[in-house]
């Protein structure tokens, strides 16, 4: 992100009025552990997927890689699931199957109750919630998510993608929202430095009890420990 000012950080005490969450790995289980059930089911060796995800993914890859278009909605799940099955060796030598290479990838990741309860807390107390999410072709649980944040932005369905900076604006745009009163959450630490770029503040998930302390910190009325727990 040459070339781009770093943001003025928020007023200290200026309060936050919304709070924009990722999918996968936020308001889930983590999602190494799904990938490393399904490296090991499929017998795929770790370090060839490790390998793709660095050219692929990393702060280095150029523009328009496979994962960059399929965030985008440029391919389809199929398309991907071959392009990524042609990069991977397995432990044996045998072909990596391509049909529904994805499904199976994230056939572990299961909504975490903690952060569902967490993210109602935060609304009960008046503050907008937002979802902001990077999607891999994944199926949304839409009734649920839908029913509790508004809006809910999804890279796959506006062309935009984290980390940058237009899909944060037009989160922030939806809800109507300064950059500076919102407050981001995401386990990827890109998309926690993509957010800051355009002003939000930013906490790098790691697990629920982390991230309730540092709403908690923020938010008026938020326990710093879920209800019942000790303080």
């Amino acid at each position: 992100m040459t070339g781009v000012a770093a943001p003025t950080s928020a007023p200290s005490g200026a309060p936050v009025e919304a709070v924009v969450f990722d999918y996968g790995g936020v308001l889930t289980v983590p999602v190494k552990e799904s990938i490393a059930a399904w490296l090991e089911a499929d017998g795929i060796e770790p370090r060839s997927f490790s390998q793709t995800l660095k050219d692929w993914m990393s702060r280095d890859a150029p523009a328009g890689t496979p994962i960059h278009r399929l965030e985008t909605g440029e391919l389809t799940v199929a398309e991907f699931d071959a392009l990524l099955a042609a990069e991977l060796t397995t432990t044996d030598g045998r072909p990596v199957d391509p049909v529904g290479v994805l499904s199976r990838l994230f056939a572990g990741m299961r909504p975490d109750p903690a952060m569902f309860a967490l993210v109602q807390e935060v609304r009960e107390l008046g503050i907008r919630v937002a979802l902001l999410s990077n999607s891999w072709g994944n199926t949304y649980p839409r009734k649920r998510i839908e029913a509790l944040l508004d809006p809910v932005v999804i890279s796959g369905e506006v062309g935009l993608r984290k980390p940058q900076a237009p899909i944060y604006e037009l989160t922030l745009a939806r809800l109507g929202v300064a950059a500076n009163r919102a407050l981001f959450l995401d386990d990827a630490e890109p998309n926690v430095l993509g957010a800051r770029v355009v002003g939000m503040r930013a906490h790098l998930h790691a697990d629920s009890a982390s991230t309730r302390a540092a709403l908690a910190a923020l938010v008026p009325g938020l326990r710093p420990t879920p209800n019942g727990a000790p303080v």
